[in-house]
């Protein structure tokens, strides 16, 4: 089996080998990177970023394709440089594998590398990843051709016959068209109507007759539709006396067409013989055969009868204006050659359809600019660079937008239509406190003063002591200029001229400021931060935080304020002003008010022996469980059992728990455990009650348990019964929950033991005899630190004395928990080797001392 994996694994290699070498070949060998503009290398990036591929896998892609090595290298430096322009990274994935591409750049096979890679990958999966590989290889394979299908320039109408949408089918459902040419295996329908009725279905015989009862043979073959009527009706009209007065009438149609052969010959992606109807035309027949190769013209597209050219066919005339010019019908045994084209060129950048164009002789560029759908919206048309090839190199020409009807192109010209400048000839900007902040045009004569009007004017926040203009200068050094708003608008100091790209800067006042913000806290309904006003009173303030709580106290209002101007030197500086006042309970008006200033905080105290209601909840095995509200500041846990009517007969008083939010635990550990193990709990629970369906009770409370243990006091309600008023009893608070469970009859034993489970409770049997009925202790299990956690929420730990361990007492209901002793850093071989001569220039030393 594993001869077999191994042969499976350098099969696949083998044949990817081969692909993507056949591949590497035939794609993208001849790319050249300098010739691609920055659009097509942003489509490449956003291609591979569309399925996951950073930088170095598109390197490694473009390798496989069969790019070379200094094309890739040149890639790189170009797809860098347009993340710097654009403010991009490649993600962190790609610096990880820059490192491994780089060098197999310089051994100078990019694509063995990759195969490589492959390779390596590979030796380490099974049968099932191999087979997992070959299915997708081929998906890998399309993706790999489909990010890089950009690079490559498309044939314009190359895509007319590619595609399976548009088939140019015959309609034949159709009346029979006048010029149709009859042969053999035609069904020509003849019906007469009037005096005589009659019904002919006849067919074209192999020798172009057709044979009509009491009529005889009549030769339609090679006759028009038109012809052939006119030829059917002399014949009938021997037969049928009142054909020539009109009184009966004929009719000639087509029932069943024929199948006529068609050739086509030279530059055709499917070339041959093709089987098509009668009524098809020249276009059903590229269609049928894929239309134009990629050397194949669609300017001179001709259709030969009886070795002589009868149509010469423009697609161009069909793709551009929609005329079918030379479309004409075919006939059997016609040939349709397509010949090599003889000038191509290529139209790239801002253009409506980049793409490449067949020209014919008479051509301009204007017309290659008509065949590309014009210029885009930011295409610099002033100019077009051509990449020309000559006999031995190649060079420029730039050609004006004056000499676009003269210019003839040349077979291989590439057209480069450059995007227009990222920058405006005359634009000014304004912002801040002017009503329509934004750009605007410079005109003749812009000033600062007008372009304030242009912009609706000043705001009335406006800071009139002082704005701004950042310049760009003309050799692009920025300068600034400061200017009194107040007195450009009066007139006071004279008008700035504008320049292209000034900004200028007028700031609100409320830029230049803190933002003023009162406080308002305590026993109002609504306490926050509230916007400031000139004239803001107290009374204000407190109707915008929804006036006095129930208990707030109106005789006792505090306002604390800041100090602009403290004595920084002495002793006694003060930090902050405090006033006391009182107000009106109903916010009246009456007389003066205390003003606030900005940043008061005023504070509402409560009134004086006021109190709301304060509840506790009793759960559990109590006579008369419920919510019970606090009679008095001292009332304590025995006071509120006594309340609910004691403790039932089954009431397990010394697993009792008080949950009291945001209490703090008895042992921090017992936190952490919990929380590590929560999901680990809440599944072994899920598992026992399936497993043990009569001890619902039990694993009801121990579910409940582990819901409220965050926050659980530990107590000794056994003691606080006993003893009430004592120091077990503590004094109950709102919001706490006390819990008395039934009798609890299991003991849990969790963490790093062999068997975490639950153990039915014994009295008298040890911490160490219920730790080995969990399986005992793992390996990695840290005795010392075992610890048992109560039913009541407190918990003990093993204690040590000398050599002697202290267990402590399981109870019912209780948890034993083992941690997890912590990891060790394994010692390395440099580190022994390290110690060993640290060890042996020790003992070299103590030697020569001896000595």
């Amino acid at each position: 089996m594993k001869l077999k994996n191994i042969f499976t694994t350098l099969l696949f290699l083998i044949m990817l080998t081969v692909f993507q070498q056949s591949m590497a070949q035939t794609n993208y060998a001849n790319v050249k990177v300098d010739d691609l503009t920055d659009t097509q290398i942003r489509q490449l990036m956003q291609r591979a970023e569309s399925i996951g591929y950073n930088d170095a896998q598109l390197e490694q892609m473009a390798a496989a394709q069969g790019m070379k090595a200094d094309e890739i290298q040149k890639l790189r430096l170009r797809v860098e440089k347009i993340r710097k322009q654009d403010g991009t990274t490649s993600g962190a994935t790609s610096q990880n594998n820059n490192t491994s591409n780089r060098d197999a750049e310089e051994s100078g096979d990019r694509s063995r590398t990759a195969v490589k890679i492959n390779q390596d990958s590979t030796k380490n999966t099974d049968s099932k990843n191999i087979n997992n590989k070959k299915t997708n290889n081929k998906d890998y394979q399309q993706t790999e051709i489909n990010i890089f299908e950009g690079l490559k320039p498309k044939v314009f109408g190359k895509e007319l016959f590619a595609n399976t949408n548009l088939t140019f089918e015959p309609n034949l459902r159709m009346a029979t068209p006048k010029g149709y040419v009859i042969g053999p295996d035609d069904e020509l329908l003849v019906d007469l109507s009037g005096d005589n009725e009659a019904s002919y279905k006849l067919k074209v015989s192999p020798d172009g007759i057709i044979r009509m009862q009491y009529v005889g043979n009549i030769a339609v073959s090679g006759l028009t539709i038109e012809q052939a009527i006119s030829k059917i009706r002399s014949s009938l009209a021997s037969t049928y006396p009142s054909l020539r007065t009109g009184r009966t009438t004929v009719a000639v149609n087509l029932g069943n067409i024929r199948t006529i052969k068609i050739t086509l010959v030279g530059e055709v992606v499917k070339p041959g013989s093709y089987s098509l109807s009668s009524l098809s035309t020249v276009f059903n027949a590229l269609n049928a055969s894929g239309g134009p190769n990629e050397n194949g013209s669609f300017r001179k597209i001709q259709v030969i009868r009886g070795n002589n050219i009868v149509s010469t066919i423009d697609v161009y005339s069909f793709l551009l204006n929609g005329v079918q010019k030379g479309n004409i019908r075919l006939q059997d045994q016609d040939v349709i050659n397509i010949p090599v084209y003889e000038k191509r060129v290529e139209m790239s950048g801002e253009v409506k359809r980049p793409a490449l164009f067949e020209v014919v002789s008479g051509e301009s560029l204007a017309d290659l600019l008509r065949f590309a759908g014009g210029f885009s919206t930011e295409a610099y048309s002033s100019n077009i660079k051509v990449l020309q090839n000559t006999n031995r190199e190649r060079k420029i020409i730039d050609v004006s937008s004056t000499q676009f009807n003269s210019y003839n192109p040349q077979n291989g010209d590439k057209f480069i239509i450059d995007t227009i400048l990222d920058r405006f000839a005359n634009k000014v900007e304004i912002d801040g406190a002017v009503f329509r902040p934004g750009k605007y045009s410079l005109e003749d004569g812009t000033t600062l003063k007008r372009l304030i009007s242009k912009a609706d004017g000043l705001k009335e926040d406006a800071f009139l002591n002082r704005g701004y203009i950042n310049r760009l200068n003309f050799d692009n050094t920025a300068s600034f200029i400061s200017f009194d708003v107040a007195k450009i608008m009066s007139g006071a100091q004279a008008d700035i001229p504008l320049q292209r790209e000034d900004k200028v800067t007028i700031s609100s006042l409320f830029d230049l400021r803190d933002e003023y913000k009162l406080s308002i806290q305590g026993e109002v309904r609504q306490p926050g931060t509230f916007d400031y006003a000139d004239n803001m009173s107290v009374e204000a303030l407190i109707q915008m935080a929804g006036g006095f709580k129930e208990g707030a106290t109106p005789s006792r209002i505090e306002i604390s304020r800041r100090v602009k101007s403290a004595d920084t030197i002495g002793k006694t500086s003060r930090t902050a002003e405090v006033f006391s006042l009182s107000v009106d309970r109903n916010l009246k008006i009456e007389g003066p008010t205390f003003v606030l200033q900005p940043f008061d905080i005023v504070s509402i105290r409560n009134s004086e022996g006021y109190s709301i209601q304060k509840q506790v909840k009793l759960e559990g095995e109590v006579l008369y469980p419920g919510v019970y509200t606090i009679t008095n500041k001292n009332e304590r846990i025995s006071d509120v059992i006594k309340r609910a009517g004691g403790l039932t007969s089954y009431a397990y008083a010394e697993g009792a728990s008080l949950k009291r939010p945001g209490a703090e635990k008895v042992n921090p550990t017992d936190k952490n455990a919990i929380n590590n193990k929560e999901e680990e709990e809440k599944k072994y629970l899920s598992l026992k009650r399936a497993q043990e369906a009569g001890a619902k009770d039990t694993l009801a409370a121990e579910i409940e348990q582990k819901l409220i243990q965050s926050d659980l006091v530990g107590i000794n309600l056994e003691r606080i019964m006993d003893k009430p008023l004592g120091k077990y009893d503590l004094i109950v608070e709102d919001g706490d929950i006390i819990r008395v469970p039934r009798t609890l009859q299991t003991v849990r034993i969790t963490g790093e033991v062999l068997n975490p489970n639950s153990i039915v409770y014994l009295p008298g049997k040890s911490l160490r005899q219920y730790i080995n009925g969990a399986g005992g202790f793992t390996s990695n299990a840290r005795k010392g630190g075992t610890y048992i956690k109560y039913a009541n929420g407190s918990a003990a730990a093993v204690s040590k004395f000398l050599f002697f361990s202290n267990y402590p007492v399981v109870k019912p209901g209780a948890e034993i928990l083992v941690p997890k002793r912590a990891e060790r850093e394994r010692m390395t071989a440099q580190s022994w080797i390290g110690i060993g001569t640290a060890v042996a220039s020790l003992g070299a030393i103590i030697v020569s001392l001896l000595r």
